[in-house]
């Protein structure tokens, strides 16, 4: 079997492909607010409507997304960079000074509604060890599209 392509080059080519920027949240046992910024996000299934995401085994997020049982996926609107950066951080308050509302779910996270172009709320059904990450994947049970609110794309290491 022929050995995988070097780290950096793989991240080269994959930065190569256009992506959307979800800040993906739940909450955790102190009923307090997480979330992380991901790009890996995408519908798995029609009938029933499932939806994958992809999280690093090192967030700070993962015991959220466990305890939670769900999450919510914030496809972030353009114009949402800082927002998407501070996501990204290992901050303990990354909500701190946000807007946001909780889902009709308990399973889901935070809704940031202003920030957003749409959101889907997942109930956790399948999680699937990918090497550095989990994959999960999660049956969507409440969404919004926001109509005139654009999507934000991230491609090349940047946003656009």
């Amino acid at each position: 079997m022929p050995d995988g392509i070097d780290l950096p080059k793989f991240r080269d080519v994959m930065s190569s492909f256009p992506s959307g920027v979800v800040v993906l949240t739940a909450f955790g046992e102190d009923d307090r607010p997480r979330g992380l910024t991901v790009s890996a996000f995408c519908a798995v299934s029609l009938d029933p409507p499932l939806a994958l995401v992809c999280v690093d085994k090192t967030s700070n997020t993962l015991p959220a997304l466990s305890h939670t049982g769900g999450f919510t996926a914030n496809i972030l609107a353009s114009g949402r960079e800082q927002l998407a950066r501070r996501m990204a951080t290992k901050l303990t308050d990354k909500f701190g000074g946000l807007e946001w509302r909780r889902p009709n779910s308990p399973l889901g996270g935070p809704i940031l509604e202003h920030d957003t172009a749409a959101y889907a709320v997942c109930t956790l059904r399948d999680t699937i060890e990918a090497g550095d990450h989990w994959a999960l994947i999660g049956l969507v049970t409440e969404g919004e599209l926001f109509p005139g609110a654009t999507p934000m794309v991230f491609s090349r290491r940047a946003y656009t």
